[in-house]
């Protein structure tokens, strides 16, 4: 998918893929997801999502609805918080290890 965001392109083809999460259904169930993280070469993190027609991805026509995607941009917390609710530690440490402390 490819969006152009305040005059910025953002495309899943050209990215780096960072991680993908779903919530285990099958694309043909409504409430399906699919996300995936990426990151620009410019450095910009963003959560492209899919999702069957009762997600927030949904798309709207009149009375029905039906599955949808759409390009998010995140910073880089909030990267790192979606990798951290997903359980993606590997991730976290490889992309992002040099702004994690030790607890």
């Amino acid at each position: 998918m490819k969006v152009i965001i305040e005059r910025k392109s953002y495309n899943t083809e050209t990215a780096t893929k960072i991680a993908e999460w779903d919530n285990g259904r099958y694309r043909n169930d409504f409430s399906a997801i699919e996300e995936t993280l990426y990151k620009t070469k410019k450095g910009q993190y963003f959560l492209h999502g899919w999702g069957g027609a009762a997600t927030s991805y949904a798309k709207t026509f009149g009375n029905s609805s039906s599955e949808g995607e759409s390009i998010k941009l995140l910073s880089e917390n909030e990267a790192i918080d979606w990798l951290s609710l997903h359980g993606k530690v590997e991730e976290i440490e490889l992309y992002f290890g040099d702004c994690i402390e030790e607890g």
